[in-house]
């Protein structure tokens, strides 16, 4: 599998069905996985759609969302609450496509389609499943239409570039273990997406992120690493803004974000996390009932940047209920 990846579709391409059947056969191995992976087109590909999607510039202060929404059970309500904040860009992790448990919907195109933005999405995982938990109470069909879930960036105008980054292949998901929820068995691995956008004052590299929950804090390093190598080969000398669920404090004992090392190599390659707001960005929701706490796990960071200053933005629809269990963030970012 390539690290990184400029193939771009307008539609992914569905797993064969003898394929389909390998990977549900195959003995779950770090190995099998590999080369399972390798077989998945659609891993090594980046959905795009920019369709009447304008090619001039963004302003130079610039709005910029991050938001899991959690598979994204509420495309509409979702896409209501994203309109008040009128972002220019919307950085997005956990987006379904052809999942029963989101009625097969591809969300992140139908969410695009409602802020009449463009996007692209890179998929994280094939899920072989149905879902977990409080997910099958929203099934209603026996498969899934495509199995994909991943991360995307909507844009309100077209990039000049967009790039796949895979940050892992050996199958934390596939394999099982002690520390892997072995009902969501799925073959892929955590995937960021960037793009090289067009502003007033220069171009603009925004990167779409979702780090590993269930890995160990040098593993989230290890992956914040991996993006920034290849952001700055593939956006040199840009102003530079990673967005998105960095599962900080997640799978260690504390639970506390001030703990990761990631923040500190992040500086040492000269990003910053200042701007960003205080507080936690979880919340309990739909399909997270009961959690044991809350928690700090979403962030911008940034490189090349004037200012930047964020909000936490509580995930409600106008009735009250939740759409994620992770709040909005969003950012005002003065380029110059």
């Amino acid at each position: 599998m390539k690290l990184y990846s400029e193939h771009s579709s307008q539609k992914l391409p569905d797993v064969p069905a003898q394929l389909r059947k390998n990977i549900s056969t195959a003995q779950r191995t770090a190995s099998n996985h590999r080369d399972l992976m390798d077989q998945v087109e659609a891993l090594s590909l980046i959905e795009n759609n920019w369709v009447n999607i304008s090619d001039a510039e963004l302003p130079s202060d610039l709005t910029i969302a991050a938001w899991n929404l959690e598979r994204c059970i509420d495309v509409e309500g979702s896409a209501e609450l994203l309109h008040k904040h009128s972002p220019d860009i919307v950085l997005l992790s956990e987006m379904d496509c052809g999942m029963a448990r989101t009625g097969q919907r591809h969300t992140t195109r139908d969410l695009a389609a409602l802020m009449q933005m463009g996007y692209a999405y890179c998929v994280e995982f094939h899920e072989l499943g149905l879902g977990s938990g409080p997910e099958l109470e929203f099934v209603k069909d026996e498969q899934n239409a495509h199995g994909w879930h991943g991360n995307a960036i909507l844009s309100k105008v077209k990039p000049k570039r967009i790039l796949q980054i895979r940050l892992d292949d050996h199958g934390h998901w596939f394999c099982a273990s002690d520390d892997t929820d072995t009902n969501q068995p799925r073959i892929g691995g955590r995937v960021a997406v960037a793009a090289i956008i067009p502003t007033k004052t220069g171009d603009i590299c925004a990167i779409s992120t979702h780090l590993e929950s269930a890995g160990s804090i040098s593993i989230r390093q290890s992956q914040i690493d991996r993006i920034i190598a290849a952001v700055d080969s593939f956006a040199a000398g840009l102003p530079v803004i990673i967005g998105g669920d960095l599962n900080t404090g997640n799978n260690i004992p504390s639970h506390d974000w001030r703990e990761e090392t990631l923040f500190q190599a992040a500086e040492r390659q000269g990003f910053s996390w200042e701007g960003n707001a205080d507080g936690d960005t979880t919340r309990k929701s739909r399909l997270t009932r009961f959690p044991e706490r809350t928690m700090k796990l979403d962030w911008f960071a940034h490189r090349g940047v004037a200012k930047l200053k964020s909000d936490i933005v509580p995930a409600l629809d106008t009735e009250g209920t939740a759409l994620s269990d992770h709040e909005l963030i969003i950012a005002k970012v003065a380029l110059v």
